[in-house]
């Protein structure tokens, strides 16, 4: 399994796993040490100790228990699991139900979030989720640090200024957020507009299920998944420093995503676009 995963580099960030629309999708971003979503046990991402559900489909969350069940093998405790807070109690109930049928601990410690919720994750790193736009209770969620900088009207102010203004109590910094890395997953576009932080994320992780002309916007919509055509009509918008595209149909071949991808995307978009699919061949499984 692990020459199977996909891994890309965005910006600072290596994103790595699998994820194919409808089959699984289990994400890992080392740097913060994070598992976006449990479609399927990786036991690479073991390690993480931070899990984060967008939403109970079996392709996200179905691999959570035997994922638990390995980190038990090799010595690990409870890890955190932040998630709709609607879907805390039917999660805790099924790991209760896992834990009696494998006679062993399915033990996690959650962290029901809601629209707007923000969880400090240590070493100056946030979490906000954000409403996503799914037939199921779900979220996306969106990584910050807080970050002092400087008031513009001090800027010109030499170095051994600002220290003595700052040591004499003078409020010279205003606290503000940096977006480091954002996920959307399984979701319509309006989540462009009730969330326009997503377009300056340095990092947005990003479904893009269809991206052929097998199927229409309409399709997409109608399927609570999102289509290229959508994320052209907005190329000018995406201000961040990587956009990982990911979440492909397994209507489609890698090998075609990628061909479709390099044929309309316009430069400027192309330039940023990390394709989360394999180069080539079949999709894993």
């Amino acid at each position: 399994m692990r020459t199977s995963l996909t891994e890309v580099q965005a910006g600072p960030y290596t994103v790595r796993g699998v994820s194919v629309g409808g089959v699984y999708t289990s994400l890992q971003v080392p740097e913060l040490d994070v598992v976006l979503d449990v479609g399927l046990p990786i036991r690479s991402f073991c390690g993480s100790d931070r899990i984060f559900l967008s939403h109970a489909h079996p392709d996200h969350a179905s691999g959570l228990g035997s994922l638990l069940g390995i980190r038990r093998l090799i010595g690990k405790g409870a890890p955190q699991v932040f998630l709709p807070a609607e879907i805390e109690e039917n999660v805790q109930a099924s790991l209760a139900v896992m834990s009696r049928l494998h006679h062993t601990s399915m033990e996690v410690d959650t962290v029901p979030m809601l629209p707007g919720d923000v969880r400090p994750l240590g070493h100056g790193l946030f979490v906000r989720a954000f409403r996503t736009h799914h037939p199921v209770p779900s979220l996306g969620y969106q990584f910050f640090r807080r970050v002092a900088k400087l008031r513009p009207e001090h800027q010109s102010l030499p170095p051994q200024e600002i220290a003595r203004r700052r040591q004499a109590g003078e409020a010279l910094f205003d606290e503000v957020e940096r977006l480091e890395l954002a996920y959307a997953t399984d979701t319509v576009s309006r989540v462009l507009d009730t969330e326009p932080s997503l377009f300056d994320s340095r990092v947005l992780i990003l479904e893009c299920t269809f991206v052929g002309a097998h199927h229409s916007v309409q399709d997409a919509q109608a399927k609570a998944h999102l289509h290229l055509d959508e994320l052209l009509a907005r190329a000018d918008q995406f201000r961040n420093e990587a956009l990982v595209l990911m979440h492909f149909s397994q209507a489609l071949p890698p090998d075609a995503v990628h061909a479709t991808l390099r044929a309309r995307l316009p430069p400027s978009l192309a330039e940023r676009v990390r394709v989360f699919a394999p180069e080539a061949g079949r999709w894993f499984g």
